[in-house]
């Protein structure tokens, strides 16, 4: 599971198209601490949510919780995508062996009745407060929800890693400050915790690129270049020889999905799909915990 940023969704992703069984962003992309724990816990408890628990802006219902992917006209219909979304998330998060939790900023917007939420969906500036979290309040909040994960997965370990995408719009100075904030809490959680894990995405891209031809239009965040060399730099550091060997062939047979055929009938294209399923084939025999079924529909039809 993968949880956090934006930068999640894009590894996330890369994962998915290399035929891992992953789940990212239950809640959608979320960017502080306190909102990504709160949703941690809620898959944990796995409380249903309640008209209570949701609010009406304009004609739109959405949750202070979630990303604004979770918006609907019909109050009844988001909550019902939400607890789906969330009973998905319980289940997968209960037998998962690992946890990526990307932070964002620890910037962060407060209604008045002190509630952080994860997404502002577009409410006037003047309904919040924004703040910066201190480095002991985010401490407490992700050590917290560390016991509690322990408690309900044994297994599970945790890997964390700080978005490279940077929040210019909160000032240059600013995006330092909540950045250095998330890295000081989450090395002094490395450090007294077994089973957890840093990988260092953030120093990947500011510090290893440090080039703005690694950013796409909007100069903030890192495009296909920088996340493929992020992307190739996880494979080296978290999965072993064997893994990476089968990435490999499922890089062959993805390739192979893109190639367009200027004549689809023609006999060297129908060897070509022929030849596609046979290592199909010989790979569900190999590895079969991997799902080879869309593929395979793909070349047999």
């Amino acid at each position: 599971m993968l949880t956090g940023s934006c930068f999640s969704d894009n590894l996330g992703e890369k994962m998915i198209h290399n035929k891992f069984r992953v789940m990212h962003n239950p809640n959608g992309i979320l960017f502080n601490p306190i909102s990504i724990a709160n949703s941690l816990t809620a898959y944990i408890t796995n409380r249903p949510y309640d008209r209570n628990m949701i609010f009406q802006h304009g004609e739109w219902w959405a949750s202070w919780d979630h990303h604004t992917r979770f918006t609907h006209t019909d109050p009844d219909a988001l909550l019902a995508i939400i607890n789906n979304a969330q009973q998905a998330a319980h289940d997968f998060l209960k037998q998962t062996k690992w946890l990526m939790i990307t932070l964002g900023s620890a910037w962060v917007y407060q209604l008045d009745n002190g509630s952080i939420v994860a997404n502002c969906h577009k409410v006037p500036a003047d309904q919040f407060r924004k703040k910066i979290l201190p480095f002991e309040e985010v401490l407490s909040v992700l050590d917290n929800v560390i016991h509690r994960l322990f408690l309900f997965n044994p297994d599970i370990r945790i890997m964390f890693t700080v978005s490279p995408v940077r929040h210019l719009r909160d000032g240059f100075v600013e995006n330092n400050r909540s950045k250095a904030v998330l890295i000081q809490a989450v090395h002094h959680l490395v450090d007294k915790f077994d089973k957890l894990y840093y990988f260092p995405s953030y120093e990947l891209v500011i510090d290893d690129l440090r080039d703005y031809r690694f950013y796409s239009e909007d100069m903030v965040h890192p495009n296909y270049q920088a996340t493929e060399y992020v992307w190739q730099k996880f494979q080296g550091a978290c999965l072993d020889g064997h893994t990476i060997n089968v990435l490999k062939e499922i890089n062959l047979i993805n390739a192979a999905k893109a190639h367009k055929p200027f004549y689809p009938e023609s006999e060297a294209h129908q060897k070509f799909r022929k030849k596609q399923l046979e290592s199909l084939q010989r790979l569900k025999l190999e590895h079969p915990h991997i799902d080879w079924e869309p593929e395979l529909a793909f070349f047999g039809s």
